[in-house]
């Protein structure tokens, strides 16, 4: 959740509507083009169009030497394409985001998460993720599926909006079809399998090309594999492929196999300790500038405000939102546009939550104090085209022209799920947020008596330490730490 710039935020539904409509009229870049022929001037256009959204929308871009050696690495695999002839024609970005996630876009834009770089455990990896998403580019995938979803119409409105808003395809909140709804739909569309192979292909490909390993491909995709079923078993869910690399991407886990019979029994170099030593205090997890979440609690140390989860849901943290998710119910932490009157607040974004085609307005509203917050809150009925859901918005105002809302969609008749959610909401003390520091990943060479287990004894958590040190360092099975070998841990240090 960033530092929130009230003056930057629109009301989604009605960007999404906007955008929608607007792609539906326009012409594709890139879809008549061949795969692999250079950028068009089109494509670099466009690409350069939505960068800064894209990177508003994933927690901002890093910069330093860390920043600096994923956009070396992914330069140099980009130009394996024949997308360009020179390094600076791809504009490579770190951002600042929790979320594993990793795309680009036409005109040589290529992105990819802090979190999912921490994730890897050499360069030869970090090349095949980057390589991975430039073959998407270079395929033209997104101008194809755009293409094709014209023809079939897509691109509701109404309650269809305001579904992916509030449930989402994936419940991660921080999605690339979120940043969709603000104007670059096309650019984000899902992949079909067939697609996702090519790419790997493509990325497998570069591999070679580059001088790595592309036996590389098969095992980042295998750690992404074990980090969803991980995450899905800290969150208490049954569905290990819902946080997927992306929304728009299909379950790593399925991609394994495939990759490893692709890259054969070729070799090349991995750069493993080059690898960990650049990514040596990268933070891990939530940023503390864009609020933290520990178990049920999220907490914000800028804004000086935290909340806690009913029991038995999970939050995500976002750019753009927290997202609270659990069978009965989604809910997200968010704001808009704020005029001091906490009544007009919650009507208007009942209203963009509905969108153009769909006249949404609560049914009740009223007024209340929720830990000396002035709150206002209001519900509708909304039939969903299956069944009927309750609509719930809920909004505090922090006062200096600042307020918050929750926005949740339960089945009808259940709106109170989320009450005990909203009476957590409260204002922290200074010296409760000067305490909160963030978690960051520390390499550390594996000593003669050492084993998984005692590594993991210093990984920075309450629960869960060696299946944690294990998705971190790519350890499957009985796999154990070999005595001066570089390994991943996760420390608490500002």
């Amino acid at each position: 959740m960033p530092q929130f710039n009230t003056r930057k935020i629109k009301a989604l539904a009605v960007a999404g509507v906007a955008s929608l409509a607007l792609s539906a009229c326009a012409s594709i870049p890139g879809a008549n083009v061949a795969p692999g022929s250079p950028i068009t001037a089109d494509e670099a256009q466009v690409g350069a169009q939505y960068h800064d959204q894209f990177v508003a929308q994933f927690g901002g871009e890093m910069t330093g030497p860390q920043a600096r050696y994923v956009q070396q690495v992914g330069q140099n695999i980009a130009l394996q394409s024949g997308l360009a002839t020179t390094p600076g024609a791809f504009d490579v970005t770190l951002l600042n985001s929790s979320v594993n996630n990793a795309f680009a876009v036409p005109g040589g834009y290529v992105y990819a998460t802090r979190q999912l770089v921490n994730l890897m455990n050499n360069e030869a990896e970090l090349a095949a993720v980057l390589g991975h998403e430039v073959g998407h580019v270079a395929a033209r995938h997104s101008a194809r599926r755009q293409a094709a979803a014209q023809r079939n119409q897509l691109g509701g409105v109404g309650i269809a909006i305001l579904s992916q808003i509030l449930l989402g395809d994936n419940p991660l909140g921080e999605t690339i079809a979120r940043g969709a709804l603000e104007g670059s739909q096309y650019l984000t569309l899902s992949y079909s399998r067939n697609q996702e192979l090519e790419a790997d292909a493509l990325g497998i490909q570069y591999l070679n090309s580059a001088g790595y390993d592309p036996r590389a491909m098969a095992t980042l995709l295998q750690s992404l594999a074990a980090q969803n079923q991980l995450d899905a078993q800290l969150q208490g869910r049954d569905n290990a492929t819902i946080p997927e690399w992306a929304s728009t991407h299909p379950d790593p886990a399925s991609r394994v196999q495939n990759a490893a019979q692709l890259a054969g029994n070729a070799t090349g170099v991995t750069n493993r300790n080059t690898f960990l030593s650049r990514i040596d205090g990268m933070i891990y997890g939530d940023d503390p500038e864009q609020g933290l979440i520990e178990g049920r609690q999220f907490i914000h140390p800028v804004l000086r405000f935290s909340f806690t989860a009913p029991q038995g849901f999970y939050m995500v943290n976002s750019p753009r939102a927290v997202s609270i998710n659990g069978d009965a119910g989604r809910s997200q932490l968010t704001l808009a546009q704020y005029d001091g009157n906490l009544e007009t607040y919650v009507r208007n974004v009942f209203r963009a939550l509905g969108g153009e085609q769909q006249q949404l307005a609560p049914q009740t509203l009223e007024r209340t104090t929720v830990n000396g917050l002035p709150a206002a809150y209001g519900t509708a009925r909304v039939n969903n085209g299956q069944s009927q859901v309750d609509v719930t918005v809920f909004a505090y105002d922090f006062g200096d022209g600042q307020a918050y809302h929750f926005q949740s969609i339960t089945p009808a008749g259940q709106a109170g799920t989320f009450n005990s959610l909203y009476n957590s909401m409260q204002r922290i003390s200074a010296a409760e947020a000067g305490s909160v520091v963030p978690r960051r990943i520390d390499i550390v060479t594996a000593q003669p008596n050492d084993t998984v287990a005692r590594m993991a004894r210093f990984m920075a958590y309450d629960d869960a330490q060696v299946a944690r040190f294990r998705v971190l360092n790519g350890l499957f099975g009985d796999e154990e730490v070999v005595a001066g070998q570089q390994y991943k841990i996760v420390v608490r240090t500002n």
